[in-house]
Formats: structure tokens, sequence, C-alpha cells
């Protein structure tokens, strides 16, 4: 049996992707572990699938003033040490990593151990830990055809996101049910990101008794980000978070407001969901939402709102036009040419795997 460790974690966008592998993986008979950080996300996420998880010391740099700027250095130089010993103790034939801080470690050991990595990069642009962990990476696959520009020469591939088969399965009569909904309608679906966006919250809340004349109204706020002052509203539900039941509210509605990072919109591309993307603003982060939501926007998949521009008026604008014309969205998005991104990136995976295994025989 061939031995894979998969890395990532920190947002869900770092997670998904890795379990829309398994699957796969474990068709391939893949023995699979998983490092991330202590307490991440991920580590529920991975160990609900009964994944071995294994925690290392991790750090990030801010971009902002921060003293933890100064002392997360010494985590990741701890986090080194820690994913040598799992490297040592795990002896994977291959490692897979989707990003986030707590990965840079986990590739540099893995390199030290002369063990193929595979590096998957979503954004248009690569993000920081990505970009310090490329010169150690055996291949990279990303999303987009122009981050090939930014990527080492010959390592490269565009292979799309892994996108997670339960997402297709979903029930939208169970959607109804769950959501309490009594009257078919227009659906809206609002996900902010993992753990919330207060500022499209704000929005939707302050266009909520227009919108419900027209539509039911699915509204996933994030963690602790309910407002109690709208629970109970006809044609309105809202969660801090949901798993299972998404792929049943993604089946119901008919267009979807979202943030705009790459796992997230490429679930969307895949399922063929009109959408409303609000990437998040320059001053909030790298920039590399504006740049997805924008490539997305030239294709025709997504109506785009920045995040400054974002107001009652502009939302329900953006909703309507969306709602109204939603065929030219679903027919550029059936066009988009989408490939099978679990079964070239397992491809991928496992050829390393075998060239990695063949050079242990013959050592």
């Amino acid at each position: 049996m061939k031995r894979i460790v998969l890395t990532g974690g920190g947002t869900a966008g770092h997670v998904t992707p890795n379990i829309a592998l398994i699957p796969k993986l474990q068709e391939m008979d893949y023995e699979i572990h998983y490092i991330g950080t202590y307490t991440g996300i991920e580590k529920k996420l991975i160990e609900d699938l009964g994944i071995p998880y294994y925690g290392i010391s991790s750090g990030k740099f801010r971009r902002y003033f921060s003293l933890k700027n100064f002392s997360d250095p010494f985590r990741v130089i701890k986090g080194y040490g820690d994913a040598v010993k799992l490297m040592k103790k795990l002896k994977p034939d291959v490692v897979f990593s989707k990003g986030g801080f707590v990965s840079v470690p986990v590739v540099l050991a893995a390199h030290h151990k002369k063990i193929p990595v595979v590096i998957h990069e979503s954004d248009m642009s690569p993000g920081l830990a990505n970009k310090i962990a490329l010169p150690d990476a055996t291949k990279v696959c990303c999303n987009f055809p122009e981050t090939l520009e930014a990527l080492p020469e010959g390592k490269a591939v565009v292979t799309g996101t892994p996108i997670r088969q339960e997402l297709f399965n979903g029930n939208a009569a169970d959607a109804m049910t769950f959501c309490g909904f009594t009257e078919v309608r227009p659906t809206i679906l609002i996900v902010g990101g993992s753990t919330g966006s207060a500022n499209i919250n704000e929005a939707i809340w302050s266009c909520l008794d227009e919108l419900l004349t027209e539509y039911n109204v699915i509204h996933i706020c994030g963690k602790d980000k309910t407002n109690s002052e709208y629970t109970g509203k006809k044609g309105y539900a809202q969660f801090d978070y949901v798993k299972k039941e998404l792929s049943s509210m993604l089946a119901l509605c008919d267009v979807i407001v979202s943030r705009a990072g790459a796992n997230a919109i490429c679930e969307l591309l895949a399922l063929k969901k009109p959408n409303i993307l609000i990437p998040l603003s320059a001053e909030a982060s790298r920039g590399d939402q504006i740049l997805n939501a924008a490539s997305f926007e030239k294709s025709g998949y997504s109506k785009v709102i920045q995040d400054k521009d974002l107001n009652r008026d502009t939302l329900i604008s953006a909703i309507h036009e969306v709602i109204q014309n939603k065929e030219p969205y679903i027919n550029a998005m059936k066009n988009s040419g989408q490939t099978d991104s679990i079964t070239m990136i397992t491809t991928i995976i496992d050829d390393l795997a075998n060239e990695h295994i063949k050079k242990l025989s013959e050592a």
C-alpha cells in the first residue's frame, strides 16, 4: 500500500480540496495521513473522516504590524522539526500540499527527506506560503492558465480544483424542510467564507425585508455572527455554519452571493450556479480574491460587486439582475471546458509516488 501525507490548513479553503481527493486516493489503495495545526479548522474536518491527524507548531506572516511577526518564525522552525520527525515516522511516498502556513514546514521537511511534493495553488497569484514552498515542490497544480507565468517552468500544470463529489448530490426538498420554508420561491444563498463576512451580513440584513417579498433567503453568517433580531422571519433561515446540509442548499438555490476564494468559486463553476462575487478588498487581503473575481466576470460566470461598493442598493440590483438573466451565466459555465481535476491531480500524485518507490528499490 502506497502512503501519502496531505497538508494544508488555516481556512476551509486549504482543507476541502484535500477532502475531495480522499475518496479517490482510498480507491487507489493509498494509506492517508494528514498534517495540520494543533487546533485549526482542518483538525475536526479531517478527524471526522477517520484519517490519522498530526498537529505541528505553525506561525504566519501578517501584512500589518504585530508582535507575533517576531515570535511566529520560531514557531515555524519548531514546526519544521516536528515535520521532519513525522517524515521519518510515516515515511510517505508522496506529499500533497494545499497551502496555508502549516504546509510550509511540511513541504520543506519532505524535500529534506527526498520525498516528492505536489503543491496546489488555487488563486490567480501564488500566496506567500506557496511562494516559500515552490522551490522545494516537485510539481505545482493550479486553477488558472494565467498563474503559469508566476510558477517555475516545467513544474506547473493547470488542473483546476478538486471538487467534493457530495456537493453534486443535494436534494432541494431536504433543504426546504431543513430551512423551514413553506413557499416555493426563487432562493438566494449567502456564504461569506468559512468564517463569515460582517460586511456582507450587514448588507443582507439592510435589505432583507425587501428581498423576502420575492425570495427565500438562506444566510450562512459565520461562527457567532447570526443575528437574533431576524430569527423567525418567514422565508429566512440563518446559520453559523453548515456541513452536510450544504449540498442540498446548493441544489435549492437559484443564485449565490459569495466571497471570491478560489475553491469556493470553482465549486460554483462546477455546479453551474449563477453567482454574485464580493471579493475581499486589497486592504483586507493580498488582493487575490479581486483577481479571481475579475477572471470569472470576464469569462461570463459571475456578477461582481467590489467590497467598497457593497450596499443595499447595489446588492438588490445585482440579485434582481442575475436572477432575471440566469441563462447566460449558466451557459457560459457549461462551456467552460472544466477538467476532471481529481483524476488529473491523483494521476500526478501516483506517478510521483511510483517513481519514488522505484528509486528506493534501486538504492
